[in-house]
């Protein structure tokens, strides 16, 4: 089973909201993830993001790929971790 680690969209039309989710590679957007890792608002001022760092680095390193847009938000969080 391949899992990756992607964004899914919830919330209201045109006031996305999205979660951040481990789910199948093959399954598609809105279905049952694996887990729930974490969320994103980028709608609001400071785009709230909230990851759970302890369980994606697990995902990672059981072999989950992240999306590049999920990557990339990782790569915010740590820096703002580290700030």
């Amino acid at each position: 089973m391949a899992v990756r680690i992607r964004l899914q969209r919830t919330g209201k039309p045109k006031r996305p909201y999205y979660r951040v989710v481990a789910v199948e590679q093959k399954s598609k957007r809105d279905r049952q993830p694996i887990e729930t890792l974490g969320h994103y608002d980028p709608i609001s001022l400071n785009n709230k993001l909230n990851i759970n760092m302890d369980r994606v680095n697990y995902w990672l390193s059981v072999g989950a790929k992240a999306s590049e847009t999920v990557a990339t938000l990782i790569k915010k969080s740590q820096m703002s971790e580290n700030k």
